[in-house]
């Protein structure tokens, strides 16, 4: 490669520009998301069959489900909940299953047992994944206008001008009220007149049609010929013939009361205090969120110009907000932390030249980075430029190295031209640097073992790692080079200096050196340190982030009708009213953000928190909790941030602790599940204790006489219609209205208010319209609410759940460990096992493990083919296990827990130190040509102390903004932050005085000869 960077000086620099150029081109094309786009192996299965009781369910539904499902390949788990008329199935694959391949098995699988189920079932299949829940949400209010006027708004005027917008998969309208006709039934009039509900439902669904009765050819035209029978309006309806004795004609008018109504729905929606209609986006798979939330934000506007003057759009959540928060964050981490390392580089160079050359060399490599992720289809987000952010200490160590070689040898050799210097420095570091590169890019390569949520997510990371690594080598290798020699000078000023500048002997190497006591001790604190710390650390799985919004899940006591938990929650939001904190919240009961069963004492609130706030969301969550707690104690909560919620549900559990309770007994179960959350509640730490057990309402029984029906001429299907019909009522048809159709359906007076002593005076009608009590022809029996089922790999268990306040999950799980183990005894055949965050804990900690260990290898072996020196390597991989000391002991006076993120950081340090140590040897190996060990140690510790110096200071510095925590989602990426800053100040000492130690023990007792010949065979 002589001349190689001169010779093509050109070509290079327009290869530069390009790189720089499309860079910048590549920046305003990716996409922005918060998180990278993953396919959960997660499939959902609800079946609905009325309101079947729960061990009916169990036999008819559940079980023949769970068995059909359970044979789909690459099936992980299967855990369900059945309640009554209902049941949820949730089928956990494997990470690498295809996950829409395996939803048409499941679906194929459940048509094959079709006619097994009981024929009212209805079965929904769902593929779970970030993008079914809403991005954005908006409540659409109103002062004068009626729930059901708002849902027409919402539905024929709001959802398709929304939906416009590209990149929307759906608009959900959730809330207000369905227009519907009721036929209240005069029972009187239709006992004088001998008329049944039955006739009156025969007489709608013969008269409201439209049929084709075929085609007419009429000389050269063909015409197609209908009967329109529907009816149109309300007069319509009116008057529409019941029955025709001969003496009178009976139309609906003369028998029931028509009027408008709201549908019958129990759910109750409320937006900022105000009963409303909420409109959330769901956004397609792969749509840019920013610019999706900035589309829609503008068609909002326009909407408002369209919508009545009284309707008004308000935004409750928008997602957006925070992931731009985020996006902004770390970048603006990223590039302070890059000029800060660039002032580093200023001060120890003292050399404008030297420093603009970093100044544009690492721009370029970040500018190729982009292109690569771009090319394979990442986006923006939190992972990507967190890792890129990380990465900015091994890119700028990177530039650094070379920049100060080349800046070494320029003043070793003044006389000498730049040209010829900077080929002179390249060609000697080539071997290290690219031996430093692979020792660092290695590290990440075993990543690929890591499994389940935290694999998904931090692959995305490593793989960014590793891209951005192998664009600082190339162009650090081919750019820099090209770089520095376009800001030399063409007239060289050489003759201005007389003598080279010499390195400057550090003589307290000596000192160190020929005391390898002093590094054995270094060796055993360091080493005793980390086990000393390791089980002390606080740990967690996920690194946690402040989002500044709020899921708050409640449920009142079993039973609890809607309008009595509506009473109890306005009692709530008067508490969430009166906490600065809050901007805006909206509460759903009876049904839930996500894809779940729920009842109508259930929902959740989503609350948005104000961005400029003095208290954490941790903070204001346990400020709310301990108001709701000691006003509305009949009320159970559970509170959670809207992502880690969101994953929650996609995962296993959405809370952190879970401890699950296998038995055969069903109320054995409950019973051992309330004793583990009465221990569970006791222990420090612990928040939102649930046992688990849930009791629907209670229901009635309504159990008829077959003789007395028959007796009676009543059929068992008339007798449950008449019922339902003085109950919910019964649908008798559709009323085309202005595009859509509206419902008809059949009531008797007063069915809303209808009490059970109310049902015990009913009245049946007889086939001739005579009225017979309920009591003649049934058994009516009042009984208690039943507990839900869960079951998980079909074995029945019971499951406790709690959140985490102010403690660590080890420490708070190691806790209840210890108190279930003394308190809770177990009858035979019954077992307790551990889920949630902490098993999906454990299973990365021996995952991550593994990795290390495996990361140490790979390094251990690069070393080795690069030096052939076995003692040399295993030296080098010592040195950076011991690094790893100073993380844990950054995370320990921090307080900060070991997770995955700060896990990464201590196999990120193994790799740092190994491709430092690389540049040291490098230097001591080729100085033992003209001097012998000692002064070879001394010298390449001199030689490296300048850039191993700046090296450290400037990854320190350019991590701080991240480790600081500084900023919207920098908490994702502190705890890996802060373990790398604790690496490099730890490497510090290892590397400048128990590396060239144990350098000089290998060393030591080879005469020069030998040293030299060394040399050459490694050479």
């Amino acid at each position: 490669m002589t001349n190689f960077f001169l010779t093509h000086k050109n070509p290079l620099t327009v290869l530069l520009v390009l790189i720089l150029g499309g860079g910048i081109f590549v920046y305003t094309k990716l996409q922005t998301s918060l998180f990278p786009e993953i396919t959960f192996p997660k499939i959902k299965v609800i079946a609905d069959a009325g309101l079947q009781p729960v061990d009916k369910m169990m036999i008819t539904v559940t079980k023949p489900l769970e068995t059909a499902i359970k044979q789909v390949p690459d099936l992980q788990m299967i855990r369900s909940t059945t309640s009554r008329g209902s049941c949820e199935i949730s089928a956990f694959l494997n990470w690498d299953a295809n996950v829409d391949l395996r939803q048409q098995w499941i679906e194929s699988k459940i048509e094959d047992i079709r006619n097994q189920l009981p024929p009212e079932v209805q079965i929904s299949v769902a593929r779970m994944n970030p993008s079914i829940l809403p991005v954005m949400g908006y409540s659409l209010e109103s002062n004068t206008r009626s729930p059901i006027e708002l849902k027409q708004i919402a539905n024929f005027t709001v959802k398709p001008f929304l939906s416009q917008v590209a990149g929307v998969s759906e608009i959900r309208i959730t809330g207000g009220k369905t227009k519907e006709y009721w036929l209240q039934l005069n029972v009187q009039k239709m006992s004088t007149f001998s008329v049944t509900p039955t006739m009156v439902n025969t007489a709608l669904s013969q008269t409201n049609f439209i049929k084709s009765n075929g085609y007419l050819s009429d000389y050269d035209f063909l015409y197609l010929t209908v009967t329109d029978a529907t009816v149109r309006d309300k007069d319509a309806l009116e008057q529409i013939v019941i029955k025709n004795d001969g003496k009178r004609v009976i139309t609906v008018k003369d028998i029931a009361d028509v009027q408008i109504n709201e549908g019958v729905e129990y759910i109750k929606i409320n937006a900022n205090g105000r009963d409303g209609v909420l409109v959330a986006v769901v956004k397609q798979p792969n749509a840019n969120l920013v610019a999706l939330s900035k589309a829609m934000e503008q068609k909002v506007l326009e909407l408002k110009k369209v919508l009545p003057p009284d309707v008004r759009v308000v935004p409750y959540y928008i997602q957006a907000d925070f992931v731009k928060d985020s996006v902004r964050s770390v970048t603006d981490s990223l590039w302070v932390g890059l000029l800060l390392a660039i002032v580093v580089a200023i001060i120890f160079l003292r050399s404008w030249k030297a420093s603009a050359t970093l100044l544009i060399t690492i721009p370029v490599t970040l500018a190729l980075t982009l292109i690569v992720l771009y090319a394979v289809g990442y986006t923006f987000n939190i992972m990507t430029l967190g890792a890129i952010a990380a990465a900015i200490g091994l890119i700028i160590d990177d530039a650094i190295v070379v920049v100060e070689q080349i800046h070494r040898t320029h003043e070793e050799h003044p006389s000498a031209p730049t040209t010829k210097l900077v080929q002179k420095a390249i060609h000697y570091l080539f071997p290290a640097m690219l031996g430093s590169s692979i020792s660092t890019i290695v590290i990440f390569i075993p990543f690929l073992l890591m499994s389940g949520v935290a694999g998904a997510y931090f692959s995305v990371m490593t793989n960014t790692m590793i891209i951005t690594l192998v664009c600082s080598f190339f162009v650090t290798w081919l750019g820099l080079p090209v770089v520095y020699l376009l800001l030399t000078q063409k007239q060289q000023r050489a003759v201005q200096l007389v003598t080279g500048h010499n390195v400057k002997t550090q003589n307290w190497v000596s000192f160190f050196i020929k005391r390898p006591y002093i590094s054995i001790f270094i060796v055993v604190a360091l080493g005793g340190l980390i086990a000393l710390l390791v089980p002390r650390l606080e740990t967690g799985f996920l690194p946690e982030m402040d989002e500044g919004s709020i899921v708050l899940d409640y449920s009142s006591p079993p039973g609890t009708s809607l309008e009595e938990t509506d009473r109890e929650l306005r009692q709530v939001e008067k508490i969430l009213k009166s906490i600065p904190e809050v901007q805006a919240y909206s509460r759903r009961t009876g049904t839930q953000m996500g894809f779940f069963i729920t009842e109508p004492n259930r929902g959740d609130y989503l609350i948005q928190l104000k961005k400029k706030r003095d208290r954490s969301t941790e903070e204001v969550i346990t400020a709310i909790r301990k108001r709701i707690e000691s006003s509305q104690p009949a009320l159970r909560i559970d509170f959670g941030q809207v992502i880690g919620d969101m994953l929650g549900d996609l995962m296993t559990s959405v809370q952190p602790i879970e401890i699950k309770v296998y038995g055969n007994d069903q109320k054995a179960l409950q019973q051992l599940s309330k004793q583990v959350a009465e221990v569970v509640a006791k222990v420090s730490g612990t928040a939102d204790v649930f046992d688990g057990v849930i009791i629907a309402g209670p229901s009635i029984s309504v159990q008829p006489d077959y003789a007395k029906l028959a007796l009676f001429g009543i059929t068992p299907a008339d007798f449950q219609y008449q019922l339902q019909t003085s109950l919910e009522g019964n649908i008798s048809g559709n009323l085309f209205e202005r595009e859509q159709y509206v419902t008809i359906r059949l009531v008797y007076p007063g069915n809303k208010k209808m009490t059970v002593s109310d049902l015990y005076n009913l009245k049946i009608f007889l086939p001739d319209g005579r009225l017979k009590p309920i009591t003649a022809l049934a058994t009516i029996t009042v009984n208690g609410g039943e507990a839900e089922i869960q079951r998980e790999n079909l074995q029945t268990m019971g499951v406790v759940t709690a959140r985490l306040e102010n403690r660590d999950l080890g420490s708070v799980m190691k806790d209840i460990q210890q108190k279930l183990a003394a308190d809770i005894h177990l009858p035979p055949s019954y077992s307790i096992q551990y889920g949630g965050a902490y098993a999906d804990q454990q299973q990365s900690f021996k995952e991550l493990l593994m990795i290390l260990i495996t990361a140490s290898l790979l390094v251990f072996a690069v070393i080795l083919f690069l030096y052939r020196s076995f003692r040399i390597a295993l030296l080098i991989l010592g040195i950076g296990v011991l690094g790893i000391s100073g993380s844990y002991l950054a995370l320990f006076l921090t307080g900060t827990p070991l997770n995955v993120g700060s896990y990464t950081g201590l196999i990120m340090i193994t790799g740092i130190i190994g491709e430092n140590s690389v540049f040291t040897f490098l230097q001591f190996r080729d100085s033992l040509h003209e001097k012998n060990t000692d002064d070879a140690i001394i010298y390449s510790i001199s030689t490296r102390l300048r850039p191993k110096l700046m090296t450290a200071l400037g990854a320190i510095i350019a991590l701080m903004p991240l480790a600081l925590g500084i900023g919207t989602g920098a908490q994702l990426h502190q705890p890996l932050a802060i373990a790398v800053i604790g690496g490099f100040v730890m490497a510090l000492p290892l590397l400048l005085i128990v590396l060239p130690t144990g350098i000089r023990i290998i060393y030591k007792n080879r005469p020069p000869l030998l040293q030299s010949s060394d040399h050459e065979e490694t050479t």
